[in-house]
């Protein structure tokens, strides 16, 4: 059985049908959740190819609980917990996949708060609303196709974390509150499309963000209060910087200096527009 990826649905393997006419779809719901058992610890991996995709903290109590839609013409349910780890997603052994967008599945995952999390997320032609509030990450890697997505973490991550990676394509992609992560370091490899950085929230400790984007547009949302300080590679790109001191080769938050904690961001684009926005 191939496990189906995000990468697949951009481009390694697959191609995708017209979505006129429509192939005949049989559509099946699938759920399954744990209590709570003693886990301190987990390593979770999502993979999901198409739909609608959302993640919740689940209520005290549950380890997890997930509710699956899906054609069972093309895809197979995946929902395996070890003790250790959790897989949940779709597989598929079809070359050719029909992604009706007027007619999709979806993904609906909750994941408890008070256990330590290793999160893996990747997938492809999805309308994703994910909420990590209050989640103890102690990782945190996604990966996205041509998707639309949402990431709110809107409540701080209680335990620190050294990495986390954001790898996204063709997409329409907002990150909401990223000063919550509790990250030492943000990455953040953006292909075409519109992306837009919060990083509000309760910045903890100082934080690297580090930046690349293809083509496209980005809002760097920044909040008051917390020194910022900002370095670019670019070739045909604008900046609008409102509100910053150039010192050299970098731009400064006017409390830089004074700040308790520091943002770096180093931000690297091709073709585009960069824009900072002040936030509250």
């Amino acid at each position: 059985m191939k496990l189906f990826t995000a990468a697949t649905i951009v481009g390694l393997g697959f191609s995708l049908a017209p979505t006129t006419p429509v192939a005949a779809q049989d559509w099946q719901e699938m759920s399954a959740s744990r209590q709570r058992s003693g886990e301190e610890s987990m390593d979770v991996r999502v993979r999901y190819a198409a739909g609608e995709f959302h993640i919740r903290p689940s209520n005290a109590g549950t380890l997890y609980r997930m509710h699956l839609r899906y054609d069972d013409d093309q895809f197979d349910p995946v929902s395996h917990f070890d003790g250790r780890s959790l897989e949940v997603g779709l597989e598929s052994d079809r070359r050719t996949l029909n992604l009706n967008g007027r007619n999709q599945g979806s993904l609906d995952l909750e994941l408890a708060q008070d256990v330590a999390m290793d999160l893996e997320l990747e997938f492809g032609a999805v309308q994703a609303r994910l909420d990590l509030g209050g989640l103890s990450l102690t990782g945190l890697r996604l990966r996205t196709g041509a998707s639309e997505s949402r990431i709110d973490v809107s409540e701080p991550n209680p335990v620190r974390m050294r990495r986390a990676s954001f790898e996204v394509g063709a997409a329409d992609f907002e990150a909401l509150n990223l000063g919550n992560l509790n990250t030492d370091r943000l990455e953040i490899d953006a292909g075409v499309g519109s992306l837009t950085l919060d990083m509000s929230g309760e910045l903890r400790s100082d934080m690297d963000v580090d930046i690349s984007i293809g083509l496209g547009s980005l809002e760097l949302r920044l909040p008051r209060g917390a020194g910022v300080r900002i370095t670019k590679q670019s070739f045909l790109t604008s900046f609008d910087a409102d509100d910053m001191v150039k010192r050299g080769d970098a731009w400064y938050s006017r409390d830089w200096d004074d700040a308790e904690h520091q943002i770096t961001i180093d931000v690297s684009a091709a073709f585009g527009g960069i824009e900072v926005v002040w936030v509250r």
